[in-house]
């Protein structure tokens, strides 16, 4: 390489170390740049790494089943905001051995369950103990009536519906059938009393009753409740005068608007509204009202109003004693599924309600009450809370004071009770009648000669 002379500084020389300059600057930018891209690869690799190792933990996170978390109805956004049904949650705990109580005698055996009168050997408390009715062959476990039984029992506090004390177990844990119900003990079912008392109730002394029955089933229907079996055998009262709606067995929650499909086997024979039997799958809480009216006529005359032999039978007897239903006092019931296969009077016939023959010495308004009750449409039936504001209980004589009511002697006390023969509640696994078709045109015929079952036949045709 030339040097610098130290004698001379020519322009050439100059020229010269411009260049050796230059040709280290850039090779020192060169060297620099190399740097930087090298030291940002780094970086990119290690990014790249990093964001395996994230992909590969949430991979992992993924794989394994979800946590659970505790499910809240939301709280409604406004006052006009569809209310939810909540449920209060509570701690979960064993229930109690059903040794805690010595059973006393057997009181009764129902569709779902048989009932024993018990004593807590604890306290020495008196109860009904009720066992639910489960089929040790069914592997779901408990039946949805036996979940709904409790479940609205469990809800439900008022002093015309029986209370659930709790739920107790068998020792053996591992049969299903060893569930217990501990409810509150009454002495007497209206159905046992009304069938020994010598003299019918007195018109104050219905009243009581209805207006409690009234009180039980308005407080049922305010919280979406249907009972879908109230009878006379399911109506407890106690030696007080008190009355209270039991057997929920049948029992379940609805809401507005009802389910679309609602099973139509339901409520026992006697006291099932003429909807039903026609195979309706819609309807609401006036089936219940119906089986009001039918508990009302029933105090009135100490026997069951309505003793269908069957859903055909029970049909005849509802159209001898409330009418053959017409367009314009049930419209639209001949879209009901049964009902094409009637074959009804010809027009002009008499076939109108005979509900004031029937109880010549219930006052006008009662029977207004009691014919509303037993309308064939149901929406012409009034509400619990419509029925307890009705003039009937205003007139004289007023409803009797709970603590005036006669006693009884208690035969669910001491011993098995002596059960008049009545149709049970629809059993699961029933399925509707199939009426076929029926002729009702000659059910009128010989209503002259006799007030009820005059000339009553029916013809499959």
């Amino acid at each position: 390489m030339a040097s610098k002379s130290r004698w001379a500084d020519t322009a050439e020389d100059a020229a010269l170390e411009a260049k050796l300059k230059h040709e280290k600057e850039e090779k020192k930018r060169i060297k620099a740049e190399k740097a930087r891209k090298a030291e940002q690869e780094r970086l990119e690799a290690e990014a790249t790494k990093r964001q395996a190792l994230q992909d590969q933990q949430q991979q992992q996170q993924d794989d394994r089943p979800p946590a659970k978390r505790r499910k809240v109805t939301p709280e409604p956004e406004n006052e006009n905001s569809i209310k939810l049904l909540r449920f209060e949650g509570g701690t979960w705990s064993k229930s109690r051995s059903v040794e805690n109580y010595d059973k006393l005698n057997d009181i009764e055996e129902g569709a779902y369950g048989w009932v024993a009168r018990a004593k807590e050997i604890k306290t020495g408390k008196v109860v009904a103990l009720k066992r639910l009715k489960i089929d040790p062959t069914d592997t779901a476990g408990l039946p949805e009536t036996g979940l709904r039984e409790i479940q609205i029992l469990k809800d439900c506090s008022h002093r015309n519906v029986v209370e659930l004390r709790e739920v107790v177990v068998g020792d053996d844990t591992s049969r299903i059938e060893n569930v217990f119900l501990v409810l509150e003990f009454l002495e007497h079912d209206l159905m046992s009393v009304l069938s020994d008392m010598p003299e019918p109730f007195l018109a104050s002394e219905v009243k009581t009753l209805l207006l409690q029955l009234a009180s039980g089933v308005e407080y049922l229907h305010d919280r979406w409740i249907l009972h879908r079996d109230l009878k006379t055998s399911n109506l407890l009262l106690n030696n007080r005068g008190q009355l209270k709606i039991a057997d929920f067995g049948m029992a379940r929650y609805v809401g507005d608007p009802p389910p679309a499909k609602l099973t139509q086997l339901v409520v026992t024979l006697w006291y099932r509204a003429p909807e039903l039997l026609l195979g309706t799958k819609t309807y609401d809480s006036a089936v219940d009202m119906w089986s009001v009216g039918c508990i009302f006529g029933e105090l009135l005359a100490r026997e069951p109003l309505l003793q269908g032999k069957n859903e055909v039978d029970e049909l005849a007897k509802i159209f001898e004693l409330c009418g053959i239903p017409t367009d314009e006092s049930w419209p639209g019931f001949r879209r009901l599924p049964n009902a094409r296969h009637l074959r009804l009077p010809k027009t002009g016939t008499n076939t109108g309600p005979i509900i004031r023959a029937r109880f010549p010495m219930l006052t006008t308004a009662g029977c207004a009450l009691l014919s509303s009750l037993l309308s064939l449409d149901p929406d012409r039936r009034p509400t619990a809370k419509e029925m307890l504001q009705h003039g009937f209980f205003r007139q004289d004589p007023k409803p009797k004071h709970e603590a005036m009511f006669p006693t009884f002697p208690s035969k669910a006390g001491q011993e098995r009770r002596r059960r008049r023969s009545t149709p049970n509640a629809p059993g699961r696994g029933q399925k509707a009648a199939d009426l076929g078709n029926v002729d009702f045109s000659g059910i009128f015929a010989s209503r002259e000669k006799e007030e009820r079952g005059a000339g009553f036949s029916l013809r499959m045709v």
